[in-house]
């Protein structure tokens, strides 16, 4: 008795003891054929064809709440990095004001004597 075999009837058998009334079995088989009905069949599809669908039901199920906090992390890092340079460039502003209004020459800046003074001065 092969395993087909042996499930059969094990169905037949809990069937027979299954006593229901007539109209209960007309409406679990309109049911089921209901049922049967609305399920879905499957489709094959290439790969690529299944990617676009699942990105496209991806899209579908974002939600309004998803979308603004994505936005809101964008806007926030925008912001830092624009903070971030200004910052950067005034930093730099103010050292060049510094050494612009100085009373030395531009060519001292660039004397190898100076640079090795002035790490000699630093190190003092």
């Amino acid at each position: 008795m092969n395993e087909l075999h042996f499930t059969y009837k094990i169905k037949q058998h809990l069937n027979h003891g299954l006593q229901l009334p007539a109209g209960t079995l007309k409406r679990l088989e309109g049911a089921r054929q209901l049922a049967l009905a609305q399920q879905k069949v499957s489709e094959h599809q290439s790969v690529l064809a299944g990617a676009g669908s699942f990105v496209l039901h991806q899209v579908d199920n974002l939600h309004l709440k998803q979308v603004l906090l994505a936005l809101i992390v964008v806007l926030g890092i925008t912001s830092y990095t624009y903070w971030y340079a200004d910052q950067s460039i005034t930093e730099i502003e103010i050292i060049d004001s510094a050494l612009l209004s100085d009373d030395l020459p531009i060519a001292a800046f660039t004397d190898k004597g100076f640079d090795a003074w002035l790490k000699s001065s630093a190190s003092q």
